[in-house]
C-alpha cells in the first residue's frame, strides 16, 4: 500500500513538474513572439499596470481581450482596451458614446477613478474588448518573464527541478533493485 501511494505520489509530481515546465515555456515564447503579452486562443493577454480599474481587477492581473477589427460599436458600460498615444494602451470602461460613424467617440472612465477621462477615444483607437476573464497577480510574472533574466530563469528553474527529481526518482529505483541482487547472489551461493 506504502509504495502504491509512493508511486502516484511520484508520478503526480512528474506530471505537474512537466506541465509547470511546459507552461513556462509558452508563456516566454509567446511573449517574445508577440512582443508583449501572450496571445491564447484568438485573445490577447494585458497586464493591468495600474489600479485605476479596481476592484473588476486588481493592479498585476492578467485580462483576456478581444481584439476589435473593422468597424465595431460598443456600448455605454463595456470595458474596452485602446491605444491612449503611440506606446500607452488603457483599458477603461466606457461612460458615454459621442457621435456615430465616422465621428464616433467614447468618454472612458476607470471604475476607482472619481471622473471620467479628460479626452474621448477615437473608435478607430479601440484594439480590444474585455472579456471577463482575469487571473490577479499574474502579471507581475508575465513581466517578470518578458525579461531577459525572467525568461532564462523561468525556464531553466523548471527543467531543473524536472531534471532533479528525475535522478531522485532513478536513483532510489536503483537502490530497490540493489538489495534484489545481492539477495539473489547470497541465495545462488
Amino acid at each position: 500500500m506504502k509504495v502504491k501511494v509512493l508511486k502516484v505520489l511520484s508520478n503526480l509530481t512528474t506530471t505537474i513538474l512537466f506541465i509547470t515546465f511546459i507552461l513556462m515555456a509558452f508563456v516566454v515564447i509567446s511573449s517574445k513572439a508577440s512582443g508583449g503579452e501572450p496571445n491564447f486562443l484568438g485573445y490577447q493577454l494585458k497586464t493591468v499596470l495600474s489600479g485605476s480599474m479596481e476592484p473588476t481587477f486588481k493592479t498585476g492581473s492578467i485580462i483576456a481581450i478581444e481584439p476589435v477589427e473593422g468597424k465595431v460599436s460598443f456600448s455605454k458600460g463595456d470595458v474596452i482596451t485602446y491605444m491612449k498615444d503611440q506606446t500607452n494602451l488603457v483599458t477603461h470602461r466606457i461612460h458615454e458614446v459621442i457621435g456615430s460613424g465616422e465621428t464616433l467617440q467614447y468618454l472612458t472612465k476607470g471604475d476607482s477613478n472619481k471622473d471620467p477621462d479628460n479626452e474621448p477615444v477615437l473608435a478607430a483607437n479601440v484594439i480590444g474588448e474585455y472579456t471577463g476573464f482575469t487571473i490577479p497577480y499574474l502579471g507581475y510574472l508575465m513581466n517578470f518573464a518578458n525579461s531577459k533574466m525572467g525568461g532564462a530563469l523561468l525556464l531553466i528553474i523548471p527543467g531543473l527541478l524536472l531534471l532533479g527529481y528525475s535522478i531522485i526518482t532513478i536513483t532510489s529505483a536503483i537502490r530497490e533493485l540493489e538489495p534484489s541482487k545481492k539477495e539473489e547472489t547470497s541465495v545462488s551461493s
